[in-house]
């Protein structure tokens, strides 16, 4: 089973519109999807409509919130912003296969790699992947 960590910016997409297409990580089989307050925090705070926010509790109710990782060392060779650092270290704590994440300026140059035991990946590569059975 995959354990998918979503970042705030794809919970924040999936809940921009009623149709967005990101939802569709919540209809897949044998992936459990994981994010953390932080994270939610963070999409909350950005989506700017009553409708908006509730999308986002309605498909936070689906997603196995982890413990928040405020601080820690990064693995040799990662640098990120602060207020990135525990997206990336509440990921590997939880022990996620993917992190889901379309902030290409923070985590564009993980795209593809493996930290940790942890794929960084944009939402609809891992979209792609999982459809195709990879």
């Amino acid at each position: 089973m995959k354990r998918v960590f979503l970042d705030a910016n794809v919970l924040f997409s999936a809940a921009w519109r009623a149709e967005a297409g990101l939802t569709q990580l919540w209809t897949l089989k044998q992936i459990e999807l994981l994010s953390s307050r932080y994270a939610c925090e963070e999409a909350r705070r950005n989506l700017p409509l009553p409708e908006q926010q509730r999308r986002l509790e309605q498909l936070v109710t689906n997603v196995r919130l982890v413990a928040d990782i405020a601080v820690g060392y990064l693995p040799v060779g990662v640098v990120l912003p602060e207020k990135d650092r525990p997206i990336l270290l509440s990921t590997i704590r939880a022990k996620a296969t993917h992190l889901l994440t379309g902030d290409r300026q923070h985590f564009g140059a993980l795209y593809g790699q493996s930290i940790e035991g942890v794929t960084v990946m944009r939402p609809a590569e891992f979209l792609l992947l999982v459809v195709s059975g990879a």
